[in-house]
């Protein structure tokens, strides 16, 4: 076997034990910075190959800002209490 050959194996060998629903169930795990060098190479490399995931992976980081920027204040009781009461008027009609 020739260095190439060990080389496509271990790329084949990682790119291809992670999948799709891996990745969502990982995302966590790797804004955090806490994948092992194994699995955050898998992770890498999976993204690199599948733009689904890529796109999954920019509305995780979307919503975490965005989360984020929200104000520190609870929001008022009279508005809070509106918007319970349009969302069980919604989710009964």
């Amino acid at each position: 076997m020739t260095r190439d050959d060990l080389k496509n194996q271990v790329i084949d060998y990682l790119a291809g034990k992670l999948t799709c629903k891996e990745v969502t169930e990982a995302i966590t795990d790797y804004l955090e910075g806490s994948l092992s060098f194994v699995e955050w190479v898998r992770f890498q490399m999976h993204l690199g190959m599948c733009f689904g995931c890529r796109r999954y992976l920019r509305q995780m980081r979307l919503t975490i800002r965005t989360l984020g920027a929200l104000p520190v204040e609870p929001i008022p009781p009279a508005i809070r209490d509106e918007l319970i009461q349009r969302f069980r008027s919604w989710k009964g009609g």
